[in-house]
């Protein structure tokens, strides 16, 4: 297991954005914010890890999304921002991931922020500690379920109809800056599948 996982992070290494490159993409958003993309092997798959936002959140209510938050100022970059916040919002330690790469940064188009995802590699098994004041639920989702769910949908927010591009598992539903994430990670990691 240990060696496949090995493999998938060389391979995840290759088809990624470096860091310190992604950093420097320009994005419209006037708050930047980080998100750590965290993975890990279990049964031969790859699986991700998610929140689910609170429902009673100002910003992105019940919203499924990447553990993340804006960038603070003292922080040395935005690798340390999706870190900390993943600590935060999950309690996954900054030492138990090991970062990878980057994805294609992505604006939010209704909170004005610019998402810079970083991908990093976990161990499977861990236990979370979700914030209570952030996180209705954890997640973890095999990317095989998740590209299975893929499909655009139409779907109503404030008021107005959108058709987007969605991913489904089970009764979550994941849309928006998230599935834009998702299509980057997809379409880069296709040739490892």
């Amino acid at each position: 297991m240990a060696t496949r996982a090995g493999s998938i992070g060389d391979g995840l290494r290759r088809v990624l954005l470096p860091p310190e490159e992604a950093v420097q993409i320009e994005v419209r958003g006037r708050i930047d914010a980080a998100v750590l993309v965290p993975l890990y092997m279990q049964d031969g798959e790859l699986h991700a890890v998610f929140t689910k936002r609170r429902d009673d959140l100002r910003r992105h209510p019940g919203e499924i999304s990447f553990p993340g938050g804006r960038f603070e100022e003292g922080e040395a970059n935005l690798t340390v921002t999706a870190l900390r916040e993943a600590e935060e919002e999950i309690g996954l330690p900054a030492e138990a991931v090991e970062i990878l790469g980057a994805l294609q940064p992505t604006p939010t188009i209704a909170t004005g922020y610019a998402i810079y995802p970083f991908v990093g590699m976990i161990d499977a098994g861990r236990t979370w500690i979700p914030s209570p004041r952030e996180v209705a639920e954890v997640l973890e989702l095999s990317l095989a379920e998740l590209i299975t769910g893929y499909g655009r949908r139409r779907l109503v927010r404030r008021g107005l109809p959108i058709r987007t591009d969605t991913y489904l598992v089970g009764d979550h539903l994941i849309w928006g800056a998230t599935a834009r994430i998702l299509a980057d990670l997809f379409d880069r990691i296709a040739p490892l599948l």
